[in-house]
């Protein structure tokens, strides 16, 4: 499966071998309980929250409640796309993937990397009308312009991703067949190319570089401004809590944003660290994002409260 086949002129890849994280092999074990836990704790954290979202009625017509319901469910879904496949590379298990394994790994990759990645910018612009444009949040802000911001968000991740998967295997692939990274991506597949990967590292650097950085800084630029607005706050004690959850948000968002601006401004790089900075906003920020945005959220904090409490009276009245 991951071998070539030979033709009359070149040999062509029918699947790619991953190489995966480097790592001792006597560790292989613990990394394998390690990221087999954080994959565990993800799903069931984003699930927590998309559930919580769904069943209160508080919750579920807000806009800033939609939009972290929706980060749930991307989070769960890009963990999935990631982590079981890297997981194999702690198993004596093949580590061969077929084409089309590769192709479908890429695309789901960047389009839900890159709808999370406009999805920050829309809970970030979402804060900023909030606490800046109090009196007109209901009008700037409603649960129909959310809802469609969001399905804008789908169909831009989904046209980045389609567009992302077929410049990289519209390419020949001639061997050798191993990828030198722990995911079929971009940067670590062009280099098995047969051919000049010149306009797909320019349309990298532009589409997801350049962007990433871009909807970075509109974020930072949303949360200058929420800063400014909070310091208007006179009481100490409202200062603290906004600038808790903004400090949280920002925290979040720039486990995701560095690493990928890292890895995909630098398309060329063949570095050893690459791989371990991609951790991050693969791995690490799903599990992140319930932690965050749960247990420094008073309202989610209380909504768990109101069905766990709804839960035991039902019990109860049986």
């Amino acid at each position: 499966m991951g071998e070539t086949k030979n033709t009359s002129l070149d040999p062509v890849v029918t699947g790619f071998v991953l190489l995966g994280l480097p790592h001792p092999p006597s560790l292989r074990t613990l990394l394998f309980l390690v990221f087999f836990i954080i994959y565990i704790l993800t799903q069931l954290g984003n699930l927590l929250i998309l559930l919580t979202v769904w069943a209160d009625p508080k919750l579920h017509a807000r806009p800033m409640y939609i939009l972290l319901g929706v980060l749930s469910f991307l989070d769960m879904w890009l963990s999935s796309v990631i982590v079981p496949r890297l997981l194999l590379d702690f198993t004596p298990a093949s580590k061969a993937m077929p084409f089309g394994g590769c192709v479908a790994q890429l695309y789901f990759f960047h389009f839900l990397g890159s709808t999370q990645c406009f999805l920050y910018t829309l809970m970030a612009y979402d804060r900023y009308l909030a606490i800046c444009q109090p009196l007109r949040y209901p009008v700037l802000m409603n649960g129909r312009l959310c809802t469609i911001l969001v399905a804008g968000a789908w169909v831009a991740g989904s046209i980045h991703g389609s567009v992302q998967a077929t410049l990289t295997f519209r390419l020949p692939y001639c061997g050798p067949n191993q990828v030198d990274y722990f995911i079929c991506d971009i940067p670590a597949v062009l280099r098995l190319a047969c051919a000049d990967t010149t306009v797909n590292e320019l349309v990298t650097f532009v589409d997801i570089g350049v962007v990433a950085a871009s909807c970075f800084m509109l974020i930072l630029l949303s949360y200058a401004c929420i800063v400014h607005a909070i310091l208007k706050i006179r009481t100490a004690d409202g200062r603290r809590r906004a600038f808790s959850t903004c400090g949280s948000h920002l925290t979040v968002v720039t486990v995701y944003y560095v690493p990928c601006i890292f890895t995909y401004l630098r398309a060329g790089s063949k570095s050893p660290l690459d791989g371990a900075v991609a951790v991050f906003y693969t791995v690490v920020t799903p599990l992140l994002n319930p932690l965050i945005y749960t247990l420094r959220n008073q309202e989610v904090k209380s909504a768990l409260k109101r069905i766990t409490a709804g839960g035991k009276a039902t019990r109860e009245n049986k």
